[in-house]
Order: structure tokens, then sequence, then C-alpha cells
């Protein structure tokens, strides 16, 4: 699914204008973005939870010279699904999820 698929499905969901379903789309991952790149952890109920994490510097070897490098520390974003969307998922037939 794209940004564009998720815009159509919400215009059809709410009625009303593309661009109105588009600012909303827009806002929201923006919201999510400048929250995530602060730091923040953003936790949706009933669907997960995006934390960003800090790793350390570690060790590393280069695979095509053998030589070893230090893998500096960098921020990662990770998703854990609730248990809700978990058991959704794994469920063998449809209709647990409402669809847009």
């Amino acid at each position: 699914m794209t940004k564009a698929d998720i815009i159509e499905k919400v215009m059809n969901r709410i009625g009303g204008k593309r661009k109105d379903s588009q600012d909303l789309v827009e806002s929201v991952f923006e919201l999510l973005k400048t929250t995530l790149e602060s730091g923040e952890n953003v936790k949706i109920a009933g669907f997960g939870k995006f934390e960003v994490k800090q790793k350390k510097d570690r060790r590393g070897r280069n695979p095509q010279t053998g030589e070893t490098i230090t893998i500096e520390a960098r921020r990662i974003l990770s998703f854990k699904p609730s248990t809700l969307l978990r058991s959704a998922i794994n469920t063998t037939h449809t209709g647990c999820i409402r669809p847009f």
C-alpha cells in the first residue's frame, strides 16, 4: 500500500475532496516524523509502538578485506505491533480488522 492508496481510502471513508484527505494524511505523517526525529516514541493504541533506539559503537568487519572496522553509534527506528494487531494478522479468517 502506498501513500496515494491511503489518501484514496481516507477520501472514500470520510468523503469530501481528495485535497482534504491528502492534507490530513500528510499532516499525520509529518507529525509522526517530527515526533520521532525529536527522539520521542509514538504509541498508537490497537496498532503498535514506534520507538527510537540508540545503538552504541561496535566492532565490525569489512567482508571484502576482512579488516576490522568500527561501526559508529546511530539511532534506529523499531516498530512493535500491539497484541491486537499481531493477533489480527495471525488469524486465518478475514474480518478481524475493520477495512477502510
